[in-house]
Formats: C-alpha cells, sequence, structure tokens
C-alpha cells in the first residue's frame, strides 16, 4: 500500500486556485446571502480549504440595491456606530442607511465582516469583496463567472 497517497495536501498563498465569481444580489435575504458570500471568500466550498490560508474566491456582488430583508427588519434592525467623541453615539436603521449613496453597501460589509475569522486574515479576506448597487462593475478584464447562489448551501 502506498502511504505518500494519504497525505494531507495544505494550500499555501502561491498555490491557491483563486477565481473571479459574479454574484447576483436581486431579491436576494441580506443574511442568507451574506453567509454564503462569507463563505466563498473564505474557500469553504473548496475542496483544498486550509484554515489558515487566503484560498478563497474574488468576489462581486451587482445590484446590491436589491437586496432584501425579511421580516421587519427594514424597520426595527439599528446599527450603532460612535463617531469617538463624548455623546456620540448614532443609530441607522437599513431604511435610513439604503438612502445614503454607499449604504448597502456598508450593510453587506458590515454583515460579511461580522462572519470572517476577526483578526489579520478576516480584514484581507474582505479585500476580495467589491460590491455594486447597479450591473456594472469594472472587473470585466478578471472574465468573472456569474453563479448562482441559491445553489450553494
Amino acid at each position: 500500500m502506498d502511504t505518500l497517497s494519504f497525505k494531507t495536501i495544505s494550500v499555501n498563498k502561491e498555490t491557491a486556485k483563486k477565481e473571479w465569481v459574479v454574484i447576483d444580489a436581486t431579491d436576494q435575504v441580506v443574511g442568507r446571502l451574506c453567509s454564503k458570500v462569507a463563505k466563498l471568500l473564505r474557500g469553504k466550498y473548496k475542496p483544498t480549504f486550509t484554515p489558515h490560508v487566503d484560498c478563497g474566491d474574488n468576489v462581486i456582488i451587482i445590484n446590491a440595491a436589491k437586496a432584501v430583508f425579511s421580516g421587519k427588519k427594514e424597520t426595527d434592525k439599528i446599527y450603532t456606530r460612535y463617531t469617538g467623541y463624548p455623546g456620540g453615539q448614532r443609530f441607522n436603521t437599513p431604511a435610513e442607511l439604503r438612502k445614503r449613496p454607499d449604504g448597502m453597501d456598508k450593510i453587506l460589509r458590515h454583515a460579511i465582516k461580522g462572519m470572517l475569522p476577526k483578526g489579520p486574515l478576516g480584514r484581507s479576506l474582505m479585500d476580495n469583496l467589491f460590491i455594486y448597487d447597479g450591473t456594472e462593475h469594472k472587473h470585466e478584464a478578471q472574465q468573472p463567472k456569474a453563479i448562482d447562489i441559491n445553489q450553494y448551501k
């Protein structure tokens, strides 16, 4: 019996096969979409997943403005931020953030960031995420493939 065939393959930064994928967020529930995108960024859907290496894909989300919240989260959920000054705590709902030019971008990034590892690896994984409100994006040169996010668990 050849025991060399049973060795675990550990991917490193140079040998990781990263792809570019496009996801259409039209009528997708924000939380479910973000959990699947976080797994794509991490590389969990790949058979060569290595926990301490960035082996995930580069993800482009288009039509982010058309993503929806389930239930009454659009009006009842509250995002808290702090300006850094005394009395500087600010509160926003998703409905208020949507009205801003980059509002939906911040909502999706906040959700995805919370689902990634905390530390240097998680921060570097966020650099592989690109979010656009419309259908146009500037990554055509990378020849991204469009995937159906509903086929992933």
